[in-house]
Formats: C-alpha cells, structure tokens, sequence
C-alpha cells in the first residue's frame, strides 16, 4: 500500500502548486491525471497556464472520468496527481454516471496503489446556499466526496491563501 494525501481549498488557494511540489518530492517520473474538459478558450487557457508551470517533468493524461482505471493502470509508474476531484465530479453529473459507484472504485484504487497519489479537491461548502437544484445538489455531492476521500486518505491538508495547513492526521 503507498501514500495518499488529499489537499483541499477554496478557488486559487495555491492547492495545485502545493500538491505538484508534493508529488515532485517522490522523485521522477510524476503523473498528472488532469479532469478538466475545455469547453470554451477560457477553460483551455486555463489549463495551457497549468501544462506550463509544470513543464516537461510530467506525463499528462487527460481523463474526465475513469481515473479510477488510470490509477490502477499507471500504478508502479511513479508518483500520481489528481487534478481536480470537483472537477470529475461534475463530469460524472453531466454525464449521469452513478456517482457513488464512481467514488467506491476510486477509493479502491487509492488502496491498492503502490506509488503514492495526491488528489485536489475544492471546498465548495464554505458560501452561501446555491440558488438552483443542481447547484445544490453539485455542492451537496462535493462535500460527501471529500469526506469519503478524506476518511481513506492518509493526510489531508487545506490551503488558505497559498498556505497549507496539515489537518490529518
């Protein structure tokens, strides 16, 4: 069994940047499993911004939604970052995927793993109440996620404004 630790925040906390250093400091080869589907040039410049801070050191796959199947298959390749369990998260709604089954298969392939993972969440339940059902409903599923990945994970840490405070064990 590896290492696994889950890092959460609110938007542009410094989540990812702490967990690329964390995952570079399990040594070459890294893996980064990016969630994010660009929908529109806002979202890939996004992501292009991503791809350059981490520079070549990274094999990328892209994945929006089977990174359970990507953790196993990769496994014994070196150390692995999940960039963002929110962001797959909502691929899954959109996609009407069975969330729960979803989330089991992860955790199982968190438990299995050899090399280490890091996964990044975003902390969605600090704000208002949302307006509509599905936001709502995105913001209930979010946090019994987390709560699910925090439980079988073997740190969690949060980041308030780049600063990242251990909060398991």
């Amino acid at each position: 069994m590896s290492f696994s630790i889950l890092i959460t925040g609110g938007a542009r906390s410094g989540k990812s940047s702490f967990a690329e250093k964390r995952t570079l400091s399990y040594g070459a080869p890294v893996i980064y499993i990016a969630t994010a589907i660009p929908f529109d040039d806002e979202m890939e410049k996004r992501i292009q911004i991503h791809k350059e801070r981490r520079g070549d050191e990274w094999r990328t796959i892209s994945e929006p939604l089977a990174i359970a199947d990507i953790l196993t298959s990769s496994d014994g390749q070196g150390a692995c970052l999940v960039d963002c369990l929110t962001l797959w998260l909502s691929n899954l709604m959109f996609a009407e995927k069975d969330i729960s089954k979803a989330t089991s298969s992860l955790i199982e392939a968190i438990g299995a793993r050899r090399d280490p993972v890091i996964l990044v969440t975003n902390e969605v339940g600090g704000g208002i109440v949302p307006e509509n059902k599905l936001a709502r409903q995105f913001r209930d599923e979010a946090g019994h996620l987390n709560q699910i990945v925090a439980e079988a994970v073997d740190e969690v840490y949060t980041c308030i404004s780049g600063i990242p405070l251990k909060l398991k064990p």
